[in-house]
């Protein structure tokens, strides 16, 4: 049976926060708030709860979920490298709505799903997501909602659609943002393949293209 909890109420975001890092610790999924839209996470480092927040999503290993931290600091401990562009979009846009795709830590013992050696990393702008973040680490987060339908805004949005297969959902108010985070692959500059490395956008949304140019100049390719 899932918890609903109001992180507006003072005395409820107390046990709610409880009861989500309590629920991360044991494998299981939380819904927690974000500046974009809601998510559904679990441990990163858990291969049983990743694999349980895809199931309950109705998602394939083809299809892995990004990685939210709660500080620019951890980006650097769950990649191989961070170039200076990727740095600077850091610095732009962290916290806030850019997830980077890079190549993973080799060092790191997880299973994200086939991800083919990269990880999409993202700190979020909301404080109900960070205070989470600081006490359990890394999440395996992705939209709450099942595939094919909108992500949810709202915390009962997102327990309509996903019931019981989460054990916690933390209730913020309608997301402020509404709008996915902006998704690029900045890969080719840790292992370029010739001298054209480029970071592309693979998916618009918070954060605008002519956003990311003014950081980047010619380092974003150009839309196909």
């Amino acid at each position: 049976m899932s918890s609903l909890f109001d992180s507006r109420d003072a005395d409820q975001i107390l046990t709610g926060m409880r009861q989500a890092r309590l629920a991360i610790g044991r494998g299981e999924l939380v819904v927690l708030p974000t500046d974009t839209v809601y998510g559904v996470g679990a441990d990163a480092f858990s291969p049983a709860a990743v694999q349980r927040l895809l199931d309950a999503k109705g998602r394939g290993r083809q299809q892995p979920p990004p990685v939210l931290v709660g500080s620019t600091a951890t980006l650097a401990a769950l990649v191989e490298s961070v170039p200076e562009p990727v740095q600077r979009l850091v610095d732009a846009f962290w916290p806030g709505g850019l997830t980077i795709v890079l190549p993973s830590q080799p060092s790191l013992v997880w299973d994200l799903g086939e991800t083919h050696g990269t990880v999409a990393v993202r700190m979020p702008d909301h404080k109900v997501a960070l205070a989470l973040l600081e006490e359990t680490g890394p999440l395996a987060v992705s939209s709450a909602n099942l595939t094919g339908r909108p992500a949810a805004v709202e915390a009962q949005g997102a327990q309509d659609m996903l019931g019981d297969s989460v054990a916690v959902y933390l209730d913020a108010g309608p997301a402020t943002g509404g709008v996915a985070s902006t998704i690029v692959d900045a890969t080719s500059l840790v292992r370029p393949g010739g001298d054209d490395a480029k970071v592309r956008v693979l998916r618009e949304g918070a954060v605008s293209r002519d956003d990311l140019a003014r950081v980047l100049g010619d380092l974003l390719e150009e839309p196909s």
